[in-house]
């Protein structure tokens, strides 16, 4: 275990009760008596990552009781957070079939080990289960906001595949569609947590936002990761971004700052064709056309500015061991090579 991994561990100490119950819920929501069904999801059992959102619907609820001197958390809790983890595990699946990958967390991907068509119908079912979920729940707040953050998701995710090859888009528009596919449901992560079950507004907005750019600059980071980490480290298939078209932050920041000539380059490492059966396909190419370094030091700083903005916002919250550990949690954000 790195240093990182344990100084995490001991960050979600205190709650690992709840994200004990949290996962149980998980394992009963993905058991089917379906013989096919239960092969595939015993599979995706295995992609169990750090789960920093469910940790964060449970540490959101905790400075929620210690604002409102409650004392506890909501007991349905822990069914909240898993709710958003079965929603993260679905758009996973669905991911991986929409990249090419064939590796997540160091087995192969869904659509990998079966196909496409089953990668497909299993991240449907993910969503379905984890939807079916939230109607048990005595409140419908869960229900209603994560309605409304699946739909964002989905349009991130149709505004990306529309953007492919977009060298010249600019980085606000990046941004704008990563906060969508991805910084959503750390975002309503936070609020969840924060608001269940009674829907408080006080400070709910400012929980959203600080969760939003969270998952922004996470999203950053790990386009950092498949644009320049390795594979062993990373867990999962890298360059994909580039022989799917994907466009990110760091090669905007590249192509934007490029002569003309290196702008071609770029250009042609994307789309020439026959690259796919060089050694290093088309991920190679493009680091061999262009210094991407400036641009993935503006990525990795605009990483950090966003969590530095999202910390600023958790000075609302009382001072103790919940706010420390959502500020601390945020240093995994940056720090992940995973």
């Amino acid at each position: 275990m790195s240093p990182k991994d344990a100084q995490l561990q001991a960050l979600v100490a205190p709650i690992a009760g709840d994200l004990a119950r949290m996962r149980e819920v998980i394992a009963d929501a993905l058991a089917s008596d379906a013989p096919a069904v239960s092969d595939m999801t015993d599979h995706i059992g295995r992609f169990r990552g750090k789960q920093l959102r469910g940790a964060l619907v449970l540490l959101s609820g905790h400075a929620r009781a210690a604002t409102t001197k409650a004392g506890t958390v909501d007991p349905e809790l822990p069914i909240v957070a898993a709710i958003v983890e079965l929603i993260h595990l679905a758009t996973l699946v669905h991911d991986d079939v929409l990249d090419g990958a064939d590796k997540r967390r160091r087995v192969a991907s869904v659509n990998r080990r079966w196909d496409n068509q089953v990668a497909v119908l299993l991240g449907d079912l993910l969503y379905s289960r984890a939807f079916h979920l939230s109607t048990t729940l005595r409140s419908p707040l869960a229900s209603q906001l994560l309605s409304t953050i699946t739909q964002e998701i989905c349009a991130g995710e149709i505004e990306q595949a529309a953007g492919r090859y977009d060298f010249e888009m600019p980085l606000d528009v990046y941004e704008r569609v990563a906060t969508a596919k991805t910084g959503a449901l750390y975002g309503a992560a936070c609020e969840l947590g924060f608001r269940y079950p009674d829907g408080s507004e006080f400070d709910g907005a400012g929980m959203r936002a600080f969760g939003r750019e969270i998952g922004l600059a996470f999203q950053i980071v790990d386009d950092l990761i498949d644009l320049s980490g390795n594979e062993e480290a990373a867990g999962k298939s890298i360059g994909t971004d580039v022989e799917d078209g994907k466009v990110t932050f760091a090669v905007l920041h590249a192509y934007q700052n490029a002569d003309a000539a290196t702008r071609a380059h770029v250009r042609d490492a994307y789309t020439l064709p026959g690259l796919d059966g060089e050694p290093g396909g088309r991920l190679a190419r493009l680091r061999e056309v262009c210094d991407l370094e400036p641009g993935c030091a503006r990525a990795r700083q605009r990483a950090a500015e966003l969590v530095g903005t999202a910390r600023g916002r958790l000075e609302r919250l009382p001072e103790g061991p919940w706010r420390e550990a959502l500020f601390t949690l945020s240093e995994f954000v940056l720090e992940r090579r995973w």
